[in-house]
């Protein structure tokens, strides 16, 4: 905790002091991002640093291994699912990203089929990917090729459950939203894009 601490008065000494009035003016109107991301909550992956956003550009969401869940308003409690009701309906935003990443521990841990180990939550959260896995596991030569082709078909999974949102769907229809697949490894720094054909392509 000593480390976080002087962190954040090298934040004070620093960035806030050199920020304050763009700051204040950000807090004194309310937000207005224009893109929201949907990443994972692995501690190595920093979707900030590496993008170079600054407060206010991006609404963001992490959860395990970045999945979207589909369309289900059944009155159970829905993170994700609020968090994109409020960028969409009431922020107004103009894209979302759902960004995959590799060695991503959710996904490893569902190729592995250790996901069950945690009974109470993460089993069922991670059965949103199961048609990821399932699908990898068709062609993939390997463990580590399984692994990354599960990652990536994750993406494709949330991007699809993103469109059983129906003011999501009637937003990309009508062209006022955008949707993007987004892989990133962080060994090599490499960013990567889902294109129109279902590829991802190094940025």
């Amino acid at each position: 905790m000593d480390k976080f601490i002087a962190g954040y008065r090298q934040f004070r000494e620093t960035y806030f002091s050199q920020n304050k009035d763009l700051l204040k003016a950000l807090m004194g109107k309310p937000q207005s991002p224009k893109a929201m991301m949907i990443a994972c909550s692995d501690s190595r992956i920093d979707p900030g640093l590496k993008f170079g956003s600054e407060p206010g550009d991006m609404f963001m969401v992490r959860n395990v291994a970045n999945l979207v869940p589909p369309y289900s308003p059944d009155g159970d409690f829905h993170g994700t699912s609020a968090a994109l009701e409020f960028a969409v309906l009431v922020l107004q935003v103009e894209n979302i990203v759902v960004m995959g990443h590799a060695k991503c521990g959710g996904i490893g841990a569902l190729v592995r089929h250790q996901e069950k180990s945690a009974t109470d939550f993460v089993a069922s959260w991670m059965k949103i990917a199961q048609p990821a896995y399932e699908s990898a596991a068709k062609t993939a030569s390997s463990e580590d090729a399984l692994q990354r082709l599960c990652e990536q078909e994750a993406v494709k999974v949330s991007l699809q459950n993103l469109m059983t949102f129906p003011w999501i769907k009637s937003r990309v229809d009508s062209g006022k939203l955008a949707i993007h697949g987004w892989y990133f490894d962080l060994e090599t720094g490499t960013l990567y894009r889902l294109n129109k054909a279902g590829v991802f392509e190094a940025v």
